[in-house]
């Protein structure tokens, strides 16, 4: 906001000056602590207080124009309907925050199917449920479960499925039905009419034990077990 400068004739005749020059002072001196660390700045009332202390000493052969005044009015309006905006903006975003931290906490227990290639056998005779996103409607998939050492000890055959997600479970045995090993186990698509060596998404299924409030672009993240956390916007799906 411009102040303009008080006419030297004023200091001799007007009892005010000294205040007025006060004013000036205070301008200067809380400006140069607004640009400095201690983050004090100009509010709405002091404008408003500079305003008629330039009003009260201005020189009456040259009076400020009057469109000034309603410029400063303007800009001084338009500063503070900002500052309520953001103000606003703050409390609905806390808001937002609150009610997603109610809403996870629902989501404790539940099964989430999130993308991945790895499925764990954490007791003998566990199983393992998953899905395969199928790029195209298909005569057959096939669901390969590989051991440490690149052995795929079960295959199970989904049969026919169309486009989409087909689900699968796997019970914990191996082809010749011994109990696998606890452990973890690679898992990988095969699908019929897909060119081999073609990269099939797959899903594993597992119990939402946590969620983490995200910041910002993060979002919100639910720490699956078995699979860590994974973005709530990648879970594919969310079941009792």
């Amino acid at each position: 906001m411009q102040i303009n400068s008080i006419h030297p004739a004023m200091h001799a005749t007007t009892p005010t000056t000294p205040a007025a020059g006060n004013a000036s002072t205070s301008s200067s001196s809380t400006s140069g602590a607004a640009g400095g660390s201690s983050g004090v700045s100009l509010g709405g009332t002091d404008f408003l207080t500079l305003m008629l202390a330039q009003l009260k000493n201005q020189d009456p052969t040259s009076p400020v124009d009057s469109n000034v005044f309603l410029t400063q009015l303007a800009q001084l309006s338009e500063v503070q309907g900002i500052t309520q905006l953001n103000t606003s903006f703050t409390n609905f975003s806390n808001s937002l925050v609150g009610n997603q931290a109610m809403q996870a906490s629902s989501l404790l227990g539940h099964q989430a199917l999130v993308p991945s290639s790895t499925a764990a056998i954490a007791a003998p005779g566990a199983t393992v449920t998953g899905a395969v996103a199928v790029p195209q409607t298909s005569a057959q998939v096939l669901v390969n479960i590989t051991d440490s050492g690149g052995n795929i000890v079960r295959q199970v055959n989904l049969g026919a499925q169309a486009k989409g997600i087909a689900n699968f479970t796997w019970d914990g045995t191996e082809a010749n039905g011994a109990m696998a090993p606890v452990g973890q186990y690679s898992v990988s698509a095969q699908v019929a009419g897909v060119a081999a060596g073609t990269t099939v998404p797959t899903y594993i299924s597992g119990t939402i034990q946590s969620v983490t409030m995200g910041a910002g672009s993060t979002g919100m993240s639910v720490n699956v077990a078995g699979q860590g956390a994974v973005l709530l916007s990648n879970v594919a799906q969310i079941s009792n």
